[in-house]
């Protein structure tokens, strides 16, 4: 185990080594100020190809009883460690995607391993409750502790939820009961609500809808799937609702040199959210809600100002519809604050922020009003899991502990920088670096070069993610360090070479 383990003095002399035998051509690392991750391996290892012999035996055994087209390789979870990702074949990737960006201070920490074998906690582990009916006595203190410790500005409760989708869903039916409530005058249903929602019809069951965005994704589930618009895959074959889409911006980079044109393009696409707004109102669908992310990551890793946002959060207010956050991609502190939207400075807060991913449960964040007014209206079987919010406090205690959102900050600003610069080296092949803190993207000159970059760049030891149509993302767990950033951008640069 020592021997696995980085110490300040190898990293330094392996920065050392690298900046020595790098060609001219190449993207050459600078000296990090902190290079040491105390469970972290000390880079990638690679023994076969990617997939090994033993992922493709297991893949095919997989394959006689589910799906596998998606399964990249098999892991070796245990041999795991830090920002590196280990599969069965005994191959080391430094692991910049962490799950779909859902690792928040990377693989086996000490301290949930600690929490783990406390035998104190082996209860939390071996009874799943049905929280709705029967919640464990501590719950309450664990939902002050976690979730209720990092609320967003204005939340005061919280509705636990098992994943993001289910999350997203019940967060809708929300929106849903508050407007159909807003519009009773009162929360009490008549009979004939009562009875036409039994057969699938109005008044109980209203043509209300939800506003959504053009390249936006919020699930996969039936009522999620309508707000989701970043892939056909995603959609193919299933019926969906008749709710309005709005163009998202599509704007230029760098933000700072295109303000006027960025500035022209957000204002034409809040024009057309509100032109929607008024259409789906004369068409007897009243939008109840408007759901979008600070990021559009699954659709590309899209950007809007805060004035946009700012602006959509006025929109909302002037037409009665509920402002819903999605932050189970962009929460848990990946843009260098624990939530992306804080980055807004809103002085309205959202009526709901959902999120899952890094926060280890899903569930959504509400205001008052947004409270379902009945038992069982939002409502399944577990409604999260309570060992879940358990490793949450321990991972909050240690992003407060080591400053990992500073950390973050400092990565993002590394690894943006590089990006930049191998983006003038190649401008042929890369255009569009952009990012908050670590959640970073780039474009690829075509889908074909980004995916044989994405396997190149993995059978070096690195892991990366595509999104949208030609996009690579990243999202490296809290605890990636500037030290991290150059090992990846000497391999992504040779990578590259390749291509050029």
């Amino acid at each position: 185990m020592a021997s696995s383990l980085i110490s300040r003095q190898f990293a330094l002399s392996l920065q050392k080594r690298l900046w020595l035998s790098a060609p001219a051509c190449r993207y050459v690392s600078k000296a990090a100020p902190k290079t040491q991750v105390e469970f972290d391996y000390d880079g990638p290892s690679m023994k076969t190809s990617v997939p090994g012999p033993r992922s493709q035996a297991l893949t095919k055994q997989l394959g006689d009883i589910q799906n596998v087209g998606a399964v990249n390789f098999f892991c070796n979870y245990e041999e795991s460690r830090g920002n590196y990702l280990v599969d069965v074949d005994s191959n080391r990737m430094l692991d910049i995607y962490t799950q779909i960006s859902s690792i928040p201070i990377g693989y086996n920490h000490p301290a949930l391993l600690k929490l783990m074998a406390n035998p104190n906690n082996l209860s939390t582990l071996v009874n799943r409750p049905a929280l709705g009916i029967l919640p464990p006595e501590n719950f309450p203190d664990k939902l002050t502790e976690s979730l209720l410790s990092v609320a967003p500005s204005g939340m005061t409760r919280v509705q636990t939820m098992a994943c993001g989708s289910c999350s997203n869903e019940n967060a809708y039916k929300a929106m849903f009961i508050w407007y159909r409530n807003k519009e009773r005058g009162h929360n009490t249903p008549s009979e004939e609500d009562l009875s036409t929602c039994m057969i699938n019809q109005a008044p109980g069951c209203p043509d209300l809808s939800i506003l959504s965005f053009m390249g936006g994704f919020h699930g996969r589930t039936m009522g999620c799937l309508a707000t989701t618009h970043s892939k056909a895959i995603h959609k193919l074959d299933v019926p969906s609702f008749d709710w309005p889409i709005a163009p998202f911006p599509r704007l230029q980079y760098p933000l700072e040199e295109f303000t006027r044109e960025n500035a022209q393009e957000e204002a034409r696409c809040l024009e057309e959210v509100e032109d929607l707004i008024v259409k789906w109102r004369q068409k007897g669908k009243p939008v109840a809600g408007i759901v979008i992310e600070p990021i559009q990551a699954e659709g590309g890793d899209n950007h809007a100002s805060p004035d946009f946002f700012r602006s959509l959060r006025n929109v909302a207010c002037k037409h009665g519809c509920a402002f819903h956050v999605d932050e189970v991609q962009t929460g848990g502190g990946s843009t260098g604050k624990f939530w992306a939207h804080e980055h807004w400075g809103l002085d309205n807060p959202a009526d709901i922020v959902s999120f899952s991913k890094k926060l280890l449960t899903g569930g959504y964040y509400h205001k008052n009003e947004l409270q379902a007014d009945k038992a069982y209206r939002i409502f399944n079987t577990w409604m999260g899991d309570p060992s879940k919010n358990l490793l949450l406090a321990e991972v909050l205690n240690v992003i407060r502990r080591e400053n990992l959102l500073e950390e973050v900050t400092r990565s993002g600003k590394a690894l943006l920088n590089g990006l930049y610069e191998l983006q003038t080296q190649y401008p042929g092949i890369l255009s569009r670096a952009r990012g908050q803190g670590t959640f970073c993207a780039i474009d690829i000159c075509d889908d074909a070069t980004r995916n044989s970059i994405l396997l190149k760049a993995r059978d070096k030891g690195v892991l990366l993610g595509g999104c949208g149509d030609r996009s690579i993302r990243f999202r490296p767990a809290l605890v990636f360090k500037e030290y991290h950033v150059h090992i990846f951008l000497n391999i992504f640069s040779d990578v590259l070479a390749l291509h050029k």
